[in-house]
C-alpha cells in the first residue's frame, strides 16, 4: 500500500522553512509523497542541519519496480505486504539493530513474521500504522447505510463511490466483504469470490483515488459519498471542516496496515546517516508529528505512551474493538495474482 500525507500543506510549509540548500546528498530516502516531514526526523535535522534528499513514489508496486530496475536510494518505506518481494529480489540488506536503541520498543506484533526477523536477522523496521475503513459524508449518508461493507454494492450509491487504486487495500476490502479475515493462505475459491465481489463493486465506482488529497477533493465536491479510505484522508477532510464519518467497525470488519523502512543493498550514501535517520524516526517525538500531520500511529510503543488515548480516539487510531484483516506479508506470487486481477477489473473485464 500507500501512504500520502494527510496534511500536505503543513508538511510543505515546514520543509520550505528550512534553508534552501537543506538536502543532504549523503542520504537518499525513497518515500511516499509528502513524507519529507521534519517533525518525523527532528533528531536527524538537529544533528546534520538539513533534511535528507528525498525521492518519491505513489504506491508500493511503483517503488519496488523502480528499485528493481536499478534506482538506488539508501533507505525505502514500503508497507508490510510488499516486503517479501524486496527480499526475494535481493534488493535489501539486514539492519544492525545493535545500532538502533529504540528497536526494543517496537511493538512485537509488528515483527511477528520471519519475513521481517529471520533467525535473529532483522530485514524491516516498522514505523507507522493505521486503518482502511469506510469514510462517508455524514450529512448525506445515514450511519445504518455504512454498517456493512455491502454499501459498496448498494445501488443507492451507484456512481457516488470511490475505492483506492491500491492492490493491498482493494483486496483487503473484497476479502473482508466475502468473509475472509486472514489473507495469508486464501484458497482459489476465496480469491474468485473476492474478485467477483470487486467486479460488482466496480460498477458503482465513480473514481479510484490515488492519494488522500484526491479523495478529499472528490468528497468535498459532492461527487463521492462513500469511500474505502485511510486515516489520513479522513484527517485532511476534518481539518477542512468537511462532515466526514469514519466507520472502522462495519459488520464484516475493516483493515489494518503498517509500513516501515528497508535498508537498500549497495545504497550510494552514508550508512551512518541511514542509522541516524531510522533512529530519528523511532524517537519519541516522532510519534506526535506522525499523529498531527498524518493521522497515523507509531510502531514504537514507548513513543505511543507519550500520546493520550483521547488524542488517539480523535484521530481514529485507538485500538479497534471489531474484526480486522491485518495486511501482513503474503507470497510474492499471490500478490502478483492480485495485481493482475485488479488491473483486469478496473479495465472492465
Amino acid at each position: 500500500m500507500k501512504r500520502a500525507p494527510a496534511l500536505i500543506a503543513t508538511a510543505v510549509a515546514l520543509t520550505l522553512a528550512l534553508p534552501a540548500t537543506a538536502a543532504d546528498p549523503q542520504l537518499i530516502v525513497f518515500d511516499w509523497a509528502g513524507f519529507e516531514e521534519p517533525s518525523l526526523i527532528q533528531d536527524y535535522v538537529a544533528k546534520h542541519g538539513q533534511m535528507p534528499t528525498y525521492s518519491f513514489f505513489g504506491d508500493d508496486d511503483e517503488a519496488f519496480q523502480k528499485v528493481a530496475a536499478g534506482f538506488r536510494p539508501d533507505v525505502a518505506h514500503p508497507c508490510s505486504a510488499k516486503v517479501p518481494s524486496w527480499r526475494a529480489a535481493g534488493l535489501i540488506e539486514p539492519w544492525d539493530v545493535s545500532r538502533i536503541p529504540e528497536f526494543a520498543n517496537i511493538a512485537p506484533r509488528f515483527l511477528a513474521s520471519d519475513v521481517f526477523v529471520d533467525n535473529g536477522t532483522v530485514w524491516y523496521i516498522p514505523t507507522d500504522y493505521a486503518y482502511t475503513a469506510i469514510a462517508y459524508n455524514a450529512d448525506q449518508v445515514p450511519a445504518e447505510d455504512v454498517a456493512s461493507l455491502q454499501v459498496f454494492h448498494n445501488p443507492k450509491y451507484a456512481g457516488r463511490i470511490s475505492l483506492p487504486d491500491n492492490t493491498d487495500d482493494i483486496w483487503a476490502l473484497a476479502l473482508l466483504a466475502t468473509g475472509v479475515t486472514d489473507w495469508t493462505d486464501i484458497t482459489d475459491a476465496q480469491f474468485d469470490a473476492a474478485a467477483a465481489w470487486l467486479r460488482t463493486a466496480h460498477e458503482n465506482v465513480r473514481a479510484y483515488w490515488a492519494d488522500p488529497s484526491e479523495l478529499s477533493q472528490l468528497m468535498a465536491s459532492g461527487e463521492i459519498l462513500v469511500a474505502w479510505s485511510w486515516n489520513d484522508g479522513v484527517a485532511l477532510m476534518r481539518q477542512e471542516g468537511f462532515p466526514v464519518g469514519f466507520n472502522r467497525t462495519p459488520a464484516e470488519g475493516a483493515s489494518s496496515w503498517f509500513c516501515g523502512y528497508v535498508n537498500i543493498k549497495d545504497g550510494p550514501g552514508s550508512e551512518d546517516k541511514a542509522y541516524d535517520f531510522i533512529n530519528a524516526w523511532l524517537s519519541h517525538g516522532s510519534a506526535a508529528g506522525l499523529l498531527a500531520n498524518f493521522g497515523y500511529a507509531h510502531a514504537n510503543d514507548a513513543a505511543m505512551a507519550t500520546i493520550s488515548m483521547d488524542e488517539l480516539k480523535a484521530a481514529d487510531v485507538d485500538p479497534v474493538d471489531g474484526i480486522l484483516l491485518s495486511q501482513t506479508p503474503m507470497s510474492a506470487a499471490q500478490r502478483e495474482r492480485m495485481v493482475a486481477e485488479f488491473e483486469k477489473i478496473k479495465a472492465g473485464f
